[in-house]
């Protein structure tokens, strides 16, 4: 069971982002220390996540670091592992992401090209931090409660 609620992770989330991480780096460091995961790995490997795959208009960096997140619960050890518990999760948590923001991809949801000078001025002139922040608090809510959900449905069938 996760040592921390989904509130609580996305709040931990929303913290690490206002401290100076950014979306993919929060959640999924976020949802790792929900799980009792630490490690200085995990925000190098989602840094070129952020900002929508490296600034590119690429999809949102909450939800890649949520998809990372899940991965670290669900995912596989090895090839003779399967893939299908992660992967249903996934496709159950960008569907909740695309319905609540109406985009997975970071210019769909800001409407700014952060790869550009003048959609980075756009993002400082429109605060739109605190809508990633609070994007990246969501992103690793869903992916807790999803957890959650999963870890239910198990016990029951056990």
């Amino acid at each position: 069971m996760a040592q921390r609620s989904p509130s609580e992770t996305g709040k931990n989330a929303e913290d690490l982002f206002s401290n100076g991480l950014f979306c993919a780096e929060s959640t999924v460091l976020a949802i790792a220390a929900s799980q009792g995961v630490e490690s200085e790995i995990l925000p190098r490997a989602a840094t070129g996540f952020c900002s929508g795959m490296a600034r590119t208009c690429g999809t949102c960096g909450a939800l890649s670091g949520a998809i990372m997140g899940l991965g670290l619960v669900l995912g596989r050890d090895n090839a003779e592992g399967s893939v299908e518990r992660a992967y249903e999760a996934v496709g159950r948590l960008i569907r909740r992401f695309e319905e609540e923001f109406g985009s997975t991809n970071c210019m769909g949801i800001l409407d700014c090209d952060l790869g550009t000078p003048e959609g980075q001025a756009l993002f400082r002139e429109n605060n739109l931090r605190e809508l990633c922040t609070r994007i990246t608090g969501r992103a690793a809510v869903i992916a807790a409660e999803l957890l959650d959900e999963i870890e239910e449905k198990e016990r029951r069938e056990c």
